[in-house]
């Protein structure tokens, strides 16, 4: 595939003021894949340590080898390939992230598939490095937070449905077949991408900053602050929401309350992509508010059937559309330069994860799942703090 360095200006220009509604969903698409992929691991523990003769904890590092993988190449990554033309350089990272994870799906070993790991994980900090870039140099600048909501809704399904229908897959045939068939759609998405996405230039050399520089752009670093703050305050009770359900009378299961979580995410897509081009600094405020008022609930009235899945539904839908929100943040601010600022997106939220991973395992030794909540109450907080701090460099008015 051709990657030659693009000397045009980085503004793709579209050839009509209509909305590129099927290449953007293919890019979703494609974001389903990466989101299932990193998480379903997780509901395949049990299968895959069989298979390979290891622990479940060995099988643990699945996840991290892939959130590795992805901190440590995506930056570099997209800053070695900002001047290539975007569709070949989609086309090639995309392709070597299903030969990854079709090597694992056949790996016989723990340090192969490891390894595997690492490379899909390195090829999805990529893709989501370029998403937003790509997705707004193809659709009309009226539309660039709404072509941002539309590559967004990927993810949330891919939390909400990617990992249960691998661990059904693989608790009926195989857990090689949960990985095989992902591949599969990965390899169904990547030749329609081939066919209807429309390519887009990279940037030009012109106007590159040196890396350093991007992160001294005035409002990048309380964006990144925003992001860890907000997927710490997040992901630490989404990893153990077990326990704090445990700590509860409701006696609810962890699935239906993540399915609740996801379906309201999906709306809370929908709300920001309505919002985020006409109104984005009240709609961030008003999301991680909400967000606030959800762990209140979790930890004030986790006796209650109804107020924890009231909390549920708040938490996707003021959470749902964050990715959205502060990306389109970064790519504001980072301007000509948005490719590389975007890039600083998934080692953020990765580190979040890593992080959240070790936080909430080290507050479960010393007390129940309710402390869960209170991390999601005061890194919540931390968070809209740092939005306020940041509403003229980093939060703009309008994109």
């Amino acid at each position: 595939m051709n990657t030659t360095t693009s000397e045009t200006p980085t503004q793709a220009g579209p050839r009509s003021d209509r909305l590129p509604w099927f290449p953007l969903s293919l890019l979703a698409a494609i974001g389903f894949v990466l989101v299932a992929m990193e998480t379903m691991p997780a509901g395949l523990l049990p299968e895959i340590s069989r298979g390979l003769g290891t622990t479940q904890a060995g099988v643990g590092l699945f996840v991290s080898a892939y959130a590795i993988g992805t901190v440590i190449v995506t930056v570099p990554a997209i800053t070695l390939t900002r001047g290539f033309r975007r569709k070949p350089l989609l086309l090639t990272a995309v392709a070597l992230l299903v030969l990854a994870n079709a090597v694992t799906a056949l790996s016989p070993s723990l340090a192969l598939s490891l390894g595997s790991r690492f490379v899909a994980g390195s090829m999805s900090g990529v893709i989501w490095g370029m998403f937003a870039t790509y997705a707004r140099r193809i659709s009309p600048p009226r539309f660039a937070g709404l072509s941002l909501a539309i590559v967004s809704t990927g993810a949330p399904l891919g939390f909400a449905l990617g990992t249960p229908l691998g661990s059904a897959i693989g608790s009926v045939a195989s857990w090689r077949w949960s990985f095989g068939g992902l591949s599969l759609v990965g390899a169904v998405v990547l030749v329609l991408i081939l066919a209807f996405v429309p390519d887009a230039p990279g940037q030009s050399a012109a106007v590159r900053l040196p890396l350093a520089q991007v992160i001294r752009i005035p409002g990048i670093v309380i964006i990144l602050a925003v992001i860890v703050a907000w997927m710490l305050a997040h992901n630490t009770i989404y990893t153990y929401i077990s326990p704090y359900l445990s700590a509860t009378s409701t006696g609810l299961a962890a699935g239906l309350v993540l399915l609740v979580y996801g379906v309201a995410a999906i709306g809370g897509v929908v709300i920001t992509g309505a919002l985020i081009d006409r109104r984005p600094r009240p709609l961030l405020h008003i999301s991680v508010g909400a967000f606030i008022v959800a762990a209140l609930l979790l930890l004030l009235a986790h006796d209650s059937v109804v107020a924890v899945l009231v909390a549920a539904v708040l938490w996707g839908l003021s959470f749902g559309g964050a990715a959205t929100q502060v990306q389109a943040a970064l790519t504001t601010a980072g301007g000509e330069n948005a490719d590389v600022a975007s890039s600083f997106l998934p080692v953020a939220f990765n580190i979040a994860i890593f992080l959240a991973g070790i936080v909430g395992g080290a507050l479960l030794t010393v007390g129940d799942g309710l402390i869960l909540a209170v991390v999601m109450l005061v890194f919540g907080v931390a968070a809209l703090v740092l939005t306020l701090i940041g509403r003229r460099t980093a939060f703009p008015a309008s994109l």
